[in-house]
């Protein structure tokens, strides 16, 4: 049997019952790299017991397993697709959801704009999911070759994230949004210090949001009872 199970978005005392029955269960455990959580693996060895190992992509691991006859069930949990409701954007009013990657010197890519244009013309809110960097060898290490040196690991905040929006809107020139957009700002959703704001991207764009993860989003046609809603984590209100 293979479980795939969801942590959660907050700490490791997230997990379900059911998903650390299943934890108890395994004779091993493996944490998708690319996880927040995974960053605190000592956590979770303290907690289960268990030696944790690094995985790969779900979805790659469901295949595999599939071929070779082993049984999958998924455990589920909260994720930020869900958890964004928070703000009481209704869910239902969400587009497609878009990646936001750090840009570098060469690699500036903006595929996301299209996507954002289209909900925006429908009147949708697009959840904009930012980048995390972790474990990635540095250029230095992959140009020499032998053992592998890793970057800090890096995640993006939503000043960045609307940073390089700008950027993106300001090469392509649609007017698919501006500084006067509003969005709302995601911090360390599901934790007991989560943050949440709403402004215009002018605005986010000078707030320090704190530590990760982030997520955005931009706001499309809003109804009366969502505009009220909001109200409640407006830029300048504490919250």
């Amino acid at each position: 049997m293979l479980y795939i199970i969801g942590l959660g978005l907050g700490d490791e005392s997230d997990i379900t019952m059911r998903g650390l029955e299943a934890v108890k269960k395994s004779q091993k455990i493996y944490m998708d790299r690319k996880s927040f959580m995974g960053n605190q693996s000592h956590l979770l060895i303290e907690r289960w017991l268990k030696k944790v190992r690094r995985a790969t992509t779900h979805s790659d691991l469901v295949v595999r397993a599939k071929k070779l006859g082993v049984n999958v069930e998924v455990v589920h949990n909260a994720s930020v697709m869900n958890d964004v409701g928070i703000c009481r954007l209704q869910l239902y009013h969400y587009g497609e959801t878009v990646s936001t990657p750090f840009f570098t010197e060469t690699w500036r890519p903006d595929s996301f704009y299209e996507k954002i244009k289209k909900n925006r013309a429908l009147g949708l809110h697009t959840l904009c999911l930012l980048d995390i960097r972790v474990k990635e060898p540095t250029f230095e290490s992959l140009c020499r070759g032998g053992k592998k040196q890793y970057e800090p690991p890096r995640y993006m905040t939503v000043n960045t994230a609307i940073e390089q929006l700008l950027e993106v809107e300001q090469k392509r020139g649609d007017s698919v949004y501006s500084e006067e957009t509003e969005c709302v700002g995601f911090a360390r959703l599901g934790a007991e210090d989560q943050k949440i704001l709403s402004g215009t991207m002018k605005q986010l764009e000078s707030v320090d949001c704190g530590a990760p993860l982030h997520c955005l989003v931009i706001v499309g046609k809003t109804h009366p009872v969502e505009e009220e809603m909001l109200e409640f984590y407006k830029y300048g209100t504490a919250n």
